[in-house]
């Protein structure tokens, strides 16, 4: 356990940074904890890094401890509306990295969802288990050689090259001649569904697939009861913004990630 301590100045109580596990810190002022740090490090490999203190001088005492006994470079992720807290990570020397924007998608029966000639939809128990996988792979596969994995959100996992199979209930997926060609994947066990990736292979897109996709997915909610659906989406990608603006996905709000490289602290 290493300690740092940190007076503040005469009459107060000196403060003590600790590291009380492999991935958490405590600030300790007359043996109360006054602020906890935390790291985790998520399947992409990054180093996802939090700190809950009310006070300034102590969060910069936690994230201080933190940049010391971590290898760089580290990440956090802010509300935008949190300006305050955007503030104390850009004063510790954090710099966005990539900005998502969040959306409310309505669901309904009106939304188109035939797809181009040849191409064909199927959900749920229709989905073969195995082949949502070899597709995923596929289009990961796509993501990594173009953009790179690291513009994805933090929370769309990557591969590991495991043996887990994927929980087919949670696809849509379309088939072009026997192939699967695309995907959407909604989680529903949270109060609004959330579309947390739709994708369509390179050779597939621009023909009007993501948005037939979509539209069965909405289609589908709106007849299980569900008002809406949440999606994020990186404030670069421009052709899934347009998609959604398109089908009324109205914005309810943004995050940032931010980044501490070597050097730059």
């Amino acid at each position: 356990m290493n300690s740092l301590p940190f007076s503040p100045g005469v009459g107060a109580h000196a403060v003590t940074v600790s590291r009380v596990a492999d991935n958490q810190w405590h600030a300790v002022e007359n043996d109360l904890v006054v602020g906890r740090g935390h790291a985790s490090r998520r399947l992409d490999g990054r180093i996802f890094v939090s700190v809950d203190s009310w006070r300034a001088d102590v969060f910069d005492r936690l994230v201080a401890a933190i940049l010391a006994d971590q290898v760089m470079p580290l990440y956090t992720v802010v509300d935008e509306a949190d300006r305050a807290l955007l503030a104390s990570w850009e004063r510790a020397g954090f710099a966005t990295w990539r900005r998502e924007l969040e959306f409310v998608v309505p669901a309904g029966e009106g939304f188109a969802a035939a797809g181009p000639s040849g191409v064909a939809f199927v959900a749920g128990a229709e989905v073969v288990e195995g082949l949502p996988r070899e597709l995923d792979q596929s289009i990961r596969a796509e993501v990594e050689a173009a953009a790179g994995w690291a513009t994805m959100p933090a929370e769309v996992l990557p591969w590991q090259g495991g043996t887990r199979p994927l929980d087919p209930s949670r696809y849509t997926v379309a088939l072009r001649d026997g192939r699967y060609v695309g995907l959407v994947r909604v989680a529903t066990m949270t109060r609004r569904p959330r579309i947390g990736l739709i994708a369509v292979l390179a050779a597939d897109q621009r023909q009007g697939i993501a948005r037939a996709l979509l539209g069965q997915v909405l289609n589908s909610l709106h007849r299980a009861g569900f008002e809406a659906a949440t999606a994020e989406i990186d404030e670069g990608n421009t052709a899934a913004l347009a998609l959604f603006e398109g089908l009324g996905a109205r914005r309810t709000g943004s995050t940032v990630e931010l980044v501490s490289r070597p050097g730059k602290v």
